[in-house]
């Protein structure tokens, strides 16, 4: 296991001027031993080029990687000691499934005892023990991927396991139980884990700190309870939640800030003076008021979904191109407004978040 220290930016043409010329725009962050990461993000946001750059796959054009002080920027993943475990199955078909998760122990000269037990560990934690004398070649794709999966969690030495992906071709219903056997494995193990996936719940369910990525950038690093309650950039307020956070147009005021023409008291004087902002607030935050109610603004309900466990409003506040569709969860026991019902939705309370180009400021 390692402490994992990056300092670095990648592009992949030469002479990289602008910030779409980058992969991986200029990064600085760390990787505790023994922690349980993911990063999280779209198709295209660098995710991929930041596992492969810590794996080796990947040399960085910019900067430095560090494992446990020691610079390995120009070093060979077999260097580097790491185990990486790919979107599909990379097993031997001909091999049985306790000689797949042999097989990099066998590599490395393990004693054979130590091999057995430490297969035997593995495959019990995977649910494969009785599968060990199965050929591989006759197995599912989600029980081969587990052997996959094995093959990365067997070798105890390891610096980290990288995982770009790897729930991909596992059927839905299983998915929470490798989620969940993996987040096991790392606290019996407590090998340093790091988990690409643009999945949230796989993000948030398995890591214990969170990257956010966009556009070849980490915008926040976090647990769960930080990228929901306190998004440091809009992107992750909308990223992070089903729905995602609501963000409409206000402007700093004497007396708090001013949202489609009506002064909202806020209990942060200095928003005042920031101009133009943005107030985002979550579904789950936004409450029924009583007409001109403090914090509240006026709307017309567009649109009401019956959800199960709760009901989805969503409301029509401002007119023009000040408009904006805010969305509520109200729970069942609550009386809900029908489509073209007028509403006054509360916005304005300690959940809030207040940014400026992007970034929270408040």
């Amino acid at each position: 296991m390692a402490r994992i220290d990056l300092d670095l930016a990648h592009a992949y043409r030469p002479n990289p001027q602008r910030d779409e010329d980058y992969a991986l725009l200029p990064l600085k962050m760390s990787f505790e031993d023994g922690g349980a990461y993911a990063l999280l993000g779209p198709s295209g946001c660098g995710k991929t080029t930041l596992l492969n750059i810590v794996s080796g796959l990947v040399k960085p054009s910019q900067g430095t990687l560090k494992y446990d002080g020691r610079d390995v920027t120009g070093l060979s993943p077999q260097q580097r000691n790491i185990a990486q475990v790919f979107q599909f199955p990379v097993i031997y078909d001909t091999m049985t499934v306790a000689e797949n998760l042999a097989f990099p122990l066998r590599n490395r000269g393990v004693a054979a005892d130590k091999i057995k037990q430490r297969v035997a560990k593995i495959a019990e934690m995977l649910e494969l023990s009785g599968q060990l004398d199965t050929r591989a070649a006759g197995l599912a794709a989600d029980a081969k991927q587990k052997i996959s999966l094995g093959r990365g969690l067997v070798r105890e030495d390891v610096s980290a396991v990288l995982f770009d992906e790897p729930l991909t071709v596992i059927d839905p219903h299983l998915k929470w139980q490798l989620r969940r056997k993996l987040k096991q494995i790392h606290h019996e193990l407590k090998l340093t884990l790091i988990y690409v996936t643009h999945d949230q719940v796989e993000a948030l369910t398995f890591a214990q700190q969170v990257v956010v990525m966009t556009r070849g950038r980490a915008v926040q690093i976090g647990t769960a309870s930080e990228l929901f309650e306190r998004p440091r950039h809009t992107f992750v307020g909308n990223f992070i939640g089903s729905p995602g956070m609501n963000f409409i147009a206000a402007r700093g005021a004497a007396d708090g800030i001013e949202v489609d023409g009506r002064v909202l008291a806020t209990p942060n004087p200095a928003l005042a003076g920031l101009g133009d902002l943005t107030l985002g607030v979550r579904p789950e935050y936004v409450q029924l008021a009583t007409e001109n109610g403090a914090g509240a603004v006026p709307g017309v309900v567009t649109q009401a979904q019956d959800i199960g466990t709760y009901w989805l409003v969503t409301a029509r506040i401002g007119s023009g191109e000040g408009m904006s569709l805010l969305r509520a969860r109200i729970g069942p026991e609550q009386t809900i407004p029908r489509v073209g019902d007028g509403v006054w939705l509360s916005i304005v309370g300690p959940h809030t978040c207040y940014y400026k180009n992007e970034e929270l400021v408040a």
